[in-house]
């Protein structure tokens, strides 16, 4: 790869690793749904000078009601008391899940580096179960365990949308995202305090959500795809394995996350899981998370 591109998959590493911390700093003054609900709404406005992608209506949907789980319920898992650097680190557990689900719906036979990978990271996650019950519950981090599962079956959809334009691809998934995420907020916090929320926004949290909206999904995703576009999978998906490791980091910094040893050593299992699956599986290009 050329140094200048080396340097944009690293920015990416970067910003997608920082969303999931900026995400934890507007959850200080925002609900998980109106969070998102903001979120998608910026990320939206493109398509007002982007055409809608020739795409079918089902896998549009489909695409955008899985985002939506994704991003909800990652976002519900923080705000109920998982760390923000674990959360990274779940999230980009969808490598696993995706292979597995291709497997059992498309019949795509893994390789034997992507079983091996698969069982890595899967003990490394049993590793993290261990630790449930400390800092969170069961339920929050069965709830977060369900964004990786969604983000891996929307990757089998995003198949059917090669040679889509990233940028215009996910400004108009944003938009079909905002009627679910619409009703969600509505229904779990009612309009007073919708508004309550939107008006009353400091404006670090302010800049926290542009980071979010336009940083990690308009300008992540973009330059994703011309990278992806540019070089082969092998080349490019790698750098996403820094995600986790500068979603921890800066969470630690940030917040003062601390990582015991049983839980730090299962975050550690399952990016070594993830890396023998992405350099050594020789796996089809897949889109790993943004926070």
């Amino acid at each position: 790869m050329k140094p200048a591109d080396i340097a944009l998959a690293l920015l990416v590493a970067l910003i997608w690793g920082l969303g999931f911390v900026f995400t934890r700093y507007a959850l200080t003054e925002m609900s998980p749904t109106v969070l998102n609900l903001l979120r998608f709404a910026i990320t939206a406005l493109p398509c007002l000078v982007l055409p809608r992608p020739k795409l079918a209506l089902p896998v549009w949907i489909g695409i955008s009601l899985l985002l939506v789980w994704q991003y909800l319920t990652q976002s519900w898992g923080i705000s109920q008391g998982v760390p923000a650097g674990l959360t990274a680190v779940i999230v980009q557990s969808q490598a696993l899940f995706t292979i597995a689900f291709a497997a059992v719906l498309l019949n795509e036979r893994p390789t034997k580096a992507q079983l091996a990978g698969i069982c890595v990271a899967a003990c490394g996650l049993l590793l993290i179960c261990l630790t449930v019950g400390y800092d969170f519950t069961v339920l929050a981090f069965a709830v977060t365990m369900t964004a990786p599962i969604a983000f891996a079956l929307s990757n089998l959809l995003l198949r059917r949308a090669q040679g889509v334009p990233m940028l215009d691809l996910f400004a108009w998934i944003s938009v079909a995202s905002l009627p679910p995420l619409a009703v969600a907020a509505l229904v779990t916090d009612g309009g007073p305090a919708i508004w309550r929320e939107l008006t009353h926004l400091s404006p670090g949290v302010m800049a926290a959500m542009l980071s979010l909206s336009i940083g990690s999904t308009t300008v992540g995703y973009w330059i994703w795809g011309r990278l992806l576009h540019a070089y082969s999978a092998a080349q490019v998906v790698p750098f996403a394995l820094l995600v986790p490791f500068i979603g921890a980091g800066a969470s630690s910094l940030v917040f003062g996350e601390i990582f015991g040893p049983l839980r730090l050593a299962g975050m550690l299992i399952v990016v070594v899981g993830l890396a023998i699956m992405l350099v050594f599986g020789r796996a089809k290009p897949e889109l790993p998370e943004t926070a």
